[in-house]
């Protein structure tokens, strides 16, 4: 696999609290020559990133993100507002303490409900594998095997750890084929991201692999 055909699986992403518009510019104009999936960035730069790429690269947003336990009406709202300004794909958190009382008849229901307001894009579910029992993760590829959603996620990178191998493996084993899944937080370098992809992981959520392609400035045609 080469370096160019893993950024075309990385949704580039910088979601931190503090980013600035000059940051998610860099990000913009990354994920522009090296050809990633899309960005990932906060909603309230959604509409700014959208003009400044001019369609070049799809834009992701995150809902009810880092902790999930918003409402549902105001994920929906979100969701409805972020499609609006520009966002082709959307990542959700769902409501873990739903998982924790066995109320996933709720979260499907919450899904569900999101995945209309995307209005026919793209949608991910993050689960926060790291704050779940190997049950709970089961049970959440089963939901969102029921689910109207087109993708899984493993974390949001804001909790105690992000993506692992064994949590694509588990997923890759318990997800339907048509569903895909998207490995996020502490992706180290281009040899995880061949792992995770190995493993089953249809995406990755990263920020580190353009800034290795940028510093080491490495052949993006060239095999790993």
């Amino acid at each position: 696999m080469t370096y160019r055909e893993v950024l075309s699986k990385v949704d580039h992403t910088l979601l931190k609290q503090q980013a600035t518009w000059e940051q998610i510019k860099q990000i913009c104009d990354d994920a522009a020559a090296f050809g990633t999936a899309s960005i990932c960035i906060p909603p309230s730069y959604v509409k700014a990133c959208a003009e400044y790429l001019d369609g070049k690269v799809p834009v992701c947003t995150v809902i009810g993100f880092p902790n999930g336990y918003n409402t549902t009406a105001v994920k929906v709202f979100e969701t409805q507002e972020a499609v609006k300004e520009g966002a082709e794909e959307i990542d959700m958190v769902i409501n873990i303490g739903w998982v924790k009382d066995g109320r996933y008849d709720l979260i499907l229901e919450e899904i569900n409900a999101i995945k209309e307001a995307c209005n026919g894009k793209l949608l991910k579910v993050i689960i926060e594998t790291c704050l779940l029992t190997e049950e709970e993760k089961i049970r959440m590829c089963q939901v969102v095997n029921e689910s109207n959603a087109e993708y899984i996620k493993t974390s949001t990178g804001f909790s105690t750890s992000g993506a692992t191998f064994e949590d694509i493996a588990l997923m890759n084993a318990n997800m339907k084929e048509e569903k895909m899944i998207k490995a996020a937080g502490g992706i180290a370098d281009f040899y995880d991201a061949v792992k995770f992809i190995g493993l089953g992981a249809d995406r990755l959520g990263t920020s580190r692999l353009a800034d290795q392609i940028k510093k080491g400035g490495m052949d993006l045609d060239a095999e790993i």
